[in-house]
């Protein structure tokens, strides 16, 4: 029977995501984050576990009737397990929020916010639908709220703007309660307080008006610490969607053969790994005469190739499994390259998919309009510094990571999408090549050219590349105000022997 909602205050129970199991002298909690074990608990105490599991009980409550060595089992077990819990807030006799501990640390606390002091909702907080309630949250909180009440989701939406209680006050509630759910948004971290010059938290610190919304956000999520949810490699859609293939299918289309350059031909002409590292510059000129269609293949060839295959039959996951010249989480490989080739000698200009199974190009797209809106972003990215004769754009097949990663997918590919930066420009460095990494695309217009689904695969990096001028590349003179610190002469050596300067 569930225990009634008190007139006023706070109240606790277990979350819906938790589930109690009594056995005996023992109680087993089960929540996503993990498992609670309680063993002798006697009579009394069980009594108040099953008051949590039934619904929303004062704390006081739960706490009458309790021998004083249970009374102190019962309070370690709710500062042990602030993940189980979630804790009501009540106001005219009805539970207008519920707060849950998002992750580990110090539990908040209530602030007083009088009748006339301005509160808004903070920048970065907002609001989503979670497993069928809409809740409140923020990268800065550490508890999400639930909004169980229709005047709370009422408050909450008028905090766009600064608003004090007494404002806010209405027939439904009274300017002290209405104070009393503010101090505890306020108190959470999710509405900020106008401080005595009128200002708020986010608008006045330094530290956080340089930070965007989007940003904190996914800070706040790609890396544990600050949410609750299951993250990592925990196969969440195993069983239910099949994965993704490793090799992608290569789009129909007119195809181009590629150059394959044998081991011993690249070794005797390469630079030493120190030499192409130190000396990797990223380039934005480019040579007399373009890069030839050899070069790409070789190029190709050493970044992105697929060098072994494992079919789904021999993971116990049903997953393939490839290996590239590049590391990847989970070998996932969901990295795709497809060349947008102003001028290229052998090759003609168009848009061009990289198929890395049978190292070869195969032709998307040949629509002049299209391969010169896609380079002219790519000469905006540098500030109109750089026309390279290829632009290689790197897409994600995202749900090659998605289908493993629970909250970390995203981020990853962007780790990756680094990684194979890094490779390209070694490699080009290598070569004599010139190399630049980009850093902005659009990723709709990417789609609608390559002809791909926006939510499956699309853009996650540029990288231009072309055949490399003659003359001084990257110097750097003392002239121009640069200081040369810890070994700057290696860089500026290996500089010399690629040529550059």
């Amino acid at each position: 029977m569930q225990t009634p909602t008190p007139t006023d205050g706070t109240v606790v129970r277990f979350r819906d995501d938790a589930r109690a199991e009594f056995q005996a002298d023992r109680v087993v909690l089960t929540s996503p984050a993990g498992v609670v074990a309680m063993r002798q608990v006697g009579s009394g105490l069980g009594a108040a576990l099953r008051r949590l599991a039934d619904g929303p009980v004062d704390p006081a409550v739960l706490l009458s009737g309790l021998t004083g060595r249970e009374a102190a089992q019962l309070r370690g077990f709710l500062d042990r397990a602030p993940h189980l819990l979630a804790w009501g807030v009540v106001a005219g006799g009805h539970e207008m929020l519920r707060l849950e501990r998002t992750s580990p640390g110090t539990q908040y606390a209530p602030v007083t916010v009088a009748p006339a002091v301005r509160v808004r909702l903070s920048r970065f907080a907002f609001c989503r639908t979670r497993e069928g309630a809409l809740v409140l949250e923020s990268p800065l909180a550490r508890h999400r709220v639930l909004l169980v009440h229709p005047v709370a989701r009422r408050l909450v939406a008028e905090l766009g703007t600064p608003r004090t209680p007494t404002e806010l006050a209405g027939d439904d509630l009274d300017v002290a309660a209405v104070g009393t759910l503010l101090g505890h948004l306020v108190g959470a971290g999710l509405v900020d307080a106008a401080d005595s010059a009128g200002g708020f938290e986010s608008e006045v610190d330094l530290t956080l008006r340089q930070w965007s919304f989007h940003d904190l956000l996914f800070h706040s999520r790609t890396r544990p610490g600050r949410y609750d949810d299951p993250i990592g490699g925990i196969y969440p859609h195993r069983g239910e969607i099949p994965p993704l293939p490793a090799v992608k299918e290569p789009p129909a289309g007119r195809t181009v053969e590629l150059y394959r350059p044998e081991l011993d031909e690249v070794l005797a002409r390469d630079p030493a790994f120190t030499v192409a590292l130190e000396g990797r510059r990223s380039i934005r000129s480019y040579g007399e005469e373009p890069l030839t269609l050899r070069q790409l293949g070789e190029f190709l060839y050493r970044v992105g190739r697929v060098r072994v295959l494992r079919g789904a039959e021999g993971d116990p996951t049903g997953n393939e499994i490839v290996g590239r010249p590049y590391p990847t989480g989970g070998s996932a490989y969901e990295i795709e390259l497809y060349l947008t080739v102003r001028r290229c000698a052998g090759l003609d200009a168009g848009i061009w998919f990289y198929d890395s199974a049978a190292h070869r190009l195969v032709l998307v797209n040949d629509e002049p309009a299209d391969q010169a809106a896609m380079l002219d972003i790519a000469a905006g990215a540098t500030g109109g510094e750089a026309d390279g004769d290829v632009l290689i754009t790197l897409t994600s097949r995202f749900q090659r990571l998605s289908w493993k990663y629970a909250g970390i997918a995203y981020g990853m590919t962007l780790r990756h999408c680094g990684v194979v930066y890094q490779t390209m420009y070694l490699v080009a460095t290598a070569m004599g090549l010139a190399p630049c990494g980009l850093g902005i695309g659009d990723a709709d217009l990417t789609a609608r050219v390559l002809r791909l689904d926006w939510l499956r695969e699309t853009s996650v990096g540029d990288f231009l590349l072309g055949s490399r001028p003659a003359g001084e590349l990257g110097t750097w003179r003392t002239e121009d105000g640069w200081q040369l610190l810890n070994g700057a002469d290696w860089a500026l050596r290996a500089g010399e022997e690629l040529g550059l300067g």
